[in-house]
């Protein structure tokens, strides 16, 4: 299996989603758009990924691979390609399907629990989310639910925090693939968004527990292994 993913800053790679892939023998190849990488062929990947990144959906006059990103999703997505985002990817994903993208009314940052409504058990990722799970957040947009998607979770701070489409397209809000060490370099480059309001942790409490990180890294396999199922 061939698996593309789009990469935005530096420092936010595809975390605890690597070894997985690699350790499977599957293909990896990346476009990092800050280094204004191309894109590749449609087909030369069976899998798309979209990591998150600091910017907004609404950047394009600062970004300008941005626009040309979104007709790269569109293509992927209307080519019948598995389509994951993560963060400022599912914000990328809702736009591309006609959503609407907007700023969230409060900035989530750090570890909070996470509702899985009963429509999810309707999809391929039933049981794959525990109910109250703590995971990983670190965004201050939000989006609505693309037509026809199916909402995956909502937080306290944040009612849209996924959504999956037709089976194939997945777009989450919160981050299953980060890692101790991803977390770091998220806290060195981004600490100026650490501003204390009420759904964001500091530094401290984001990096407390390795366990946590590996406990959200096995939810992810999960919803990759229901990917793979659908794909195959």
């Amino acid at each position: 299996m061939r698996i593309h993913y789009l990469q935005h800053v530096p420092f936010e790679g595809i975390g605890s989603m690597e070894p997985y892939f690699i350790s499977y023998g599957h293909q990896l190849s990346s476009t990092h758009l800050y280094l204004d990488q191309p894109f590749p062929k449609l087909h030369d990947f069976d899998w798309l990924i979209v990591m998150g990144g600091p910017m907004g959906v609404g950047d394009e006059l600062q970004y300008s691979w941005m626009s040309k990103e979104k007709s790269f999703i569109k293509s992927s997505i209307e080519s019948e390609k598995i389509v994951l985002g993560i963060c400022l990817g599912a914000q990328l994903i809702a736009e591309v399907l006609g959503a609407k993208v907007y700023k969230s009314s409060d900035r989530e940052i750090g570890w909070f629990p996470i509702n899985v409504p009963e429509q999810v058990n309707n999809t391929i990722l039933q049981g794959v989310f525990p109910q109250g799970i703590e995971v990983f957040h670190w965004h201050g947009e939000t989006f609505d639910i693309p037509v026809p998607g199916v909402l995956l979770a909502s937080s306290e701070a944040c009612q849209n925090q996924g959504f999956i489409v037709d089976n194939r397209i997945v777009g989450l809000q919160f981050h299953l693939e980060t890692t101790l060490d991803s977390a770091k370099a998220l806290v060195e480059n981004c600490r100026n968004e650490l501003d204390g309001s009420k759904f964001v942790q500091n530094e401290k409490e984001i990096l407390a527990q390795e366990s946590r990180f590996l406990q959200i890294n096995q939810v992810m396999v999960a919803v990759l292994e229901r990917l793979k199922t659908n794909y195959a």
